[in-house]
């Protein structure tokens, strides 16, 4: 039986003790699940065990023996494997490529291409997977590839294998595909360590649960012995949800979006409801519930698959982001460096993006509207930087979400969509990102907000729609709720 032992590993980071002291240990023959919210340190914890990330201090041994990484390479060396949520396949090659990658046989300088294949085929095998080595990746299934990546972490030997957020790109009959997979990994003799948020998966395939919350380790149980309660008492502990300010009011006849029967692939399947003028309304639900893809749906940046959506008394055909954002649609998306941002273009540019037309004169912008708008929203957002010629890349996390916001105000939305508005932003950045949200709101904007963080949606939100599995379960108002009750049922725990 393998043993991996985590002893007294702490984490520092400039202004925050991700990790304070862990002790655990996680034994081969069963799944090892490791939970908490987002900011509880199970991340880190991930990366100091798969080599990614030094511990500030205290010790990590695999079977008796001290392990000491200087990469996730080193790691996967001394045996441990780790499988991330974001899938590390290359699309053009097949799958004995993939699973060998680095790894070939070879016959003399060349590549044995019949050992390549004859070997990854019996790596499938022994994993029991009916999958063609010989088939291209980008022809499989999500679910598929996601096997393949277990299989390739698995051909490696591994003592301990992570498995981050497996079945989080993965619907209910693809996920008891890959549960009846790891079933399979732990008749061998190999430690399972399982990160998942999706809470409500682990009473079918964890058998222990260890939960982390704000850097320590506070509780670790059989998963038989655990109930929904208890769980979600050790992930939040005692949490003091701020009330929204009681001037928030909205006229519940003045209905501006109609949402019927929408439907974005299998992510978001028949959901319909309404959002009336300066309401904020919230989306709860695990991650892989099809939250970021029903605004996405709604701004246009995926095609809907079926359904309708009204918005101000229009039926919006086709849509498309162009098309949105001229009716008076905003989205800040979850990634905003990525997906809300131009990093190497100055603070200034950025915040007039969605807004060009606004800014210019025929064909020319204007250099006068321009620091107009600017100007008027680095002070009505309190942005915090020296010159708006500075490249946005320079800005805190809190500034830059405050320029993404910025920027489709200077649009005159009627409507904001926001992914995880607070995501890696300080405590003080939330609380301004909410007050503007509730300022929109006093001004007539209607918001809909994604948050991980649900007892955000509860101090933020005037009512939260729960969503689970692509579809909308049920509705709850914040003040009649509990963060306990409301993450039981985001996980299903409770009838609505």
């Amino acid at each position: 039986m393998s043993k991996l032992i985590i002893r007294n590993v702490s984490k520092q980071f400039p202004g925050t003790l991700a990790l304070n002291d862990v002790s655990a240990a996680f034994e081969s023959g069963q799944v090892n699940a490791l939970v908490g919210k987002n900011g509880s340190g199970k991340s880190t914890l991930v990366k100091i065990i798969s080599g990614a990330q030094p511990a500030t201090s205290g010790q990590v041994f695999l079977d008796d023996q001290e392990m000491v990484f200087h990469s996730p390479e080193d790691a996967i060396e001394k045996g441990i494997a780790t499988v991330y949520q974001e899938l590390s396949l290359v699309p053009g090659l097949t799958v004995a490529e993939n699973i060998l990658l680095g790894r070939f046989p070879m016959k003399g300088p060349f590549i044995d291409w019949e050992q390549t294949f004859a070997q990854a085929e019996a790596h499938l095998k022994s994993m029991g997977v009916d999958i063609n080595p010989r088939t291209p990746v980008h022809e499989l299934a999500m679910w598929q590839c996601q096997i393949v990546e277990i299989v390739k972490a698995m051909s490696t030997n591994p003592k301990v294998i992570l498995l981050d957020e497996p079945t989080s790109s993965l619907s209910r009959s693809e996920t008891e595909i890959l549960f009846n997979l790891i079933r399979e990994l732990r008749k061998k003799d190999v430690v399972i360590l399982y990160i998942s948020h999706r809470l409500q998966e682990l009473w079918e395939i964890a058998d222990s649960c260890t939960v982390l919350r704000d850097g320590l380790l506070v509780g670790r149980e059989m998963m038989a012995d655990m109930s929904q309660q208890t769980l979600i008492r050790l992930m939040f502990g005692d949490v003091e949800i701020r009330q929204r300010p009681a001037d928030l009011s909205f006229d519940e006849r003045d209905v501006i979006l109609r949402v019927n029967n929408l439907e974005n692939g299998p992510r978001v399947r028949g959901v319909s409801f309404e959002v009336r003028k300066g309401e904020i309304l919230g989306i709860a639900g695990m991650l892989g519930s099809g939250r970021t893809e029903l605004l996405r749906a709604l701004y246009g940046a995926d095609k809907p698959t079926g359904g309708t959506v009204e918005f101000v008394g229009r039926t919006i055909r086709r849509a498309a982001p162009v098309k949105t954002k001229a009716l008076g649609i905003g989205f800040t998306p979850e990634d905003r460096k990525v997906d809300g941002l131009v990093q190497i273009l100055p603070v200034k540019d950025n915040l007039i993006l969605a807004s060009l037309k606004r800014q210019s004169v025929g064909p020319f912008i204007s250099r006068e509207k321009e620091k107009a708008a600017v100007d008027a929203q680095v002070r009505n957002l309190d942005i915090k930087v020296s010159a708006v010629g500075s490249a946005v890349s320079e800005l805190s996390g809190g500034n830059q979400q405050k320029v993404v916001v910025g920027n489709w105000l200077n649009n005159q939305p009627t409507l904001m969509l926001f992914d995880e508005p607070s995501r890696g932003i300080d405590v003080q950045s939330k609380q301004h990102i909410f007050k503007i949200i509730w300022d929109m709101a006093r001004q007539g904007i209607s918001s809909i907000v994604v948050s991980s963080e649900l007892e955000e949606l509860l101090e933020v939100c005037h009512r939260v729609l729960i969503m689970r599995y692509g579809l909308i379960e049920g509705e709850i108002v914040p003040e009649n709720t509990s963060i306990e009750e409301l993450y039981s049922l985001c996980i299903g725990g409770d009838d609505l």
